[in-house]
């Protein structure tokens, strides 16, 4: 069983989360004693199953080229059947190097310069990111705060879909930064208003093994509806694999998948990383405990991460974190912008965290915590915290 307390040596691990010079490139001059709780990377070590696989592999001595094999496609076909009821076809499946770059590449294969891509706002930054970076415009439909809730606005974005007619739309399902998952019902209205458009859904669902409060709905279980959407997903957040750079997409649609393959193949993405096939696999097929267990932990930060602002720190609020380990936490009592609230906690206290402002837009008055680390780190970063907004003049 895996010990969450115990903190593995990041600092030798060379991981951005930790490494003192990145994180001065991002923050500016901080403390030694400064707690990283910004870039969406847990402190924990791989579950025990994926270790001993990749020591078989480490006992080989050879890393030469391996293939898509048939373990990969089972295990996310079984993954799949077992939490989100549905079953995925092996012709289905395309091996990727990671979400993000797959981000890029789907701009790439289904957009012409100047065309447009739409995403609800605030999201994660890379969004943006892929479409400005092909020469896409990027068409923001601001999400809505309704019960400290966020809630897709239809109809401002059917709107937005007749006027621009994009492309893509890049959905967060569950949604960074706020951690909310979307209702089945959500999730059939916006796949309806798209194609009725022309718009391709693209649905990041990387963040959907880690599930708190409330029924999670994959795009893949939106029926018919599932044509019309590129599936976008991996282990690496739920087991923190993001070094590994292994991922896939599930589209049923023919010529989506066509399309999108096209653009891999153009990109030379043909085979995956040796370590990144067995550790998927591994993770899938024997990662079930380790979930439970770490989502037991999460569970723990949660809960004394919202008594704190509860109860210590009450200009300080946030929205239910209905999934994964990012808090959001609205900050405007304190009379700081996002900027200056992140910039000042960490001069001032070594806390860090990521600006609202670095969520494409509609983000401002909201700082994003990341409360996948040791108990004890999130304790003595809430108590850094409550001072600093004590101090706060308005």
């Amino acid at each position: 069983m895996t010990d969450f307390d115990l903190f593995p040596d990041r600092y030798a691990e060379k991981c951005r989360k930790w490494d003192r010079a990145k994180i001065e490139e991002h923050f500016g001059p901080v403390g030694d004693d400064y707690i990283p709780m910004w870039i969406a990377d847990m402190d924990f070590r791989a579950p025990e199953p994926l270790l001993n696989r990749l020591h078989q592999a480490v006992d080989i001595g050879v890393f030469g080229y391996t293939y898509v094999y048939e373990e990969f496609y089972d295990a996310v076909i079984r993954y799949f059947e077992r939490h989100h009821h549905a079953s995925p076809k092996k012709e289905w499946l395309t091996l990727c190097y990671g979400t993000v770059s797959t981000l890029h590449y789907t701009v790439q294969a289904f957009c012409r310069k100047g065309d447009s891509v739409m995403l609800s706002t605030p999201v994660y930054d890379p969004f943006a990111r892929a479409a400005a970076a092909f020469g896409a415009q990027v068409i923001e439909n601001e999400l809505v705060v309704e019960n400290n809730r966020y809630r897709m606005d239809f109809e401002k974005m059917e709107e937005q879909l007749k006027q621009y007619r994009p492309k893509l739309y890049l959905l967060c399902n569950p949604h960074n930064p706020s951690g909310r998952i979307w209702s089945r019902e959500e999730l059939v209205t916006l796949i309806s208003l798209c194609r009725k458009y022309g718009t391709v859904v693209v649905a990041d669902e990387v963040h959907s093994g880690l599930i708190f409060d409330g029924i999670y709905t994959s795009t893949v279980e939106t029926g018919e509806l599932f044509q019309n959407v590129i599936l976008l997903s991996s282990p690496n957040k739920q087991y923190n694999l993001g070094g590994l750079k292994t991922s896939y997409a599930i589209i049923e649609n023919d010529e989506l998948r066509k399309t999108f393959r096209s653009r891999l193949t153009k990109n030379s993405i043909t085979s995956p990383t040796v370590f990144g096939i067995i550790a998927l696999i591994a993770c899938y097929n024997e990662g079930e405990e380790y979930t439970r267990a770490l989502m037991g932990y999460l569970g723990e930060n949660y809960r004394y991460a919202r008594e704190s602002i509860g109860t210590r720190i009450p200009r300080l609020s946030c929205m239910e974190m209905e999934s994964s380990y990012l808090l959001w936490v609205n900050i405007r009592k304190t009379g700081m912008d996002s900027d200056t609230f992140t910039r000042r906690l960490a001069k001032e206290t070594g806390v860090l965290v990521e600006s609202g402002n670095n969520f494409v837009g509609n983000g401002e008055g909201y700082i994003r915590i990341n409360l996948g680390t040791q108990l004890r780190n999130v304790k003595e970063a809430f108590t850094r915290m409550e001072k600093f907004v004590g101090r706060v003049s308005l």
